[in-house]
């Protein structure tokens, strides 16, 4: 399941994206739009700037925008620094790998085998969407209405 910080994560960075040719936001202003909490928001977009995702400006006018073009944002990585792991058991992980505590033998392992597949499947979706692509469903979810 997507947590809400991730899912945060991602509504800020797209309506940070649709701002682009705009000025930096304020976080009250991302926060009330997309009906995010304040304080945890304010958490989500520093480590995303941490990460060099977004440039923040302080004073007035200042805000945040993107640092690169939405385009080359994919979500794969706002998962990664908002929830860390994409496997859904640790042995599958292929940045957060450890062998799980109850496991005898990795190699033969059913459960192991299928949730490579799964984490496999999961990264080539993640990995070939960005933040743009996301933009553009959005776009035409709302064509089709």
């Amino acid at each position: 399941m997507l947590s809400k910080k991730t899912k945060y994560a991602i509504k800020a960075m797209v309506i940070l994206g649709k701002n682009m040719d705009k000025p930096p936001m304020q976080i009250s202003r991302i926060a009330e739009q997309e009906k995010i909490p304040k304080k945890f928001l304010e958490q989500i977009l520093l480590d995303l700037r941490n990460a060099g995702f977004l440039y923040s400006k302080k004073g007035a006018g200042g805000g945040y925008s993107l640092n690169k073009d939405p385009k080359d944002i994919y979500l794969v990585s706002i998962m990664r620094i908002t929830d860390g792991p994409i496997a859904m058991v640790p042995c599958a992980s292929l940045n957060f790998y450890h062998k799980c505590d109850e496991c005898h033998q990795e190699t033969t392992c059913g459960i192991r085998a299928v949730f490579i597949e799964v984490r496999d499947a999961t990264l080539k979706i993640l990995s070939e969407t960005s933040i743009a692509d996301v933009i553009s469903r959005e776009s035409n979810l709302i064509l089709n209405i």
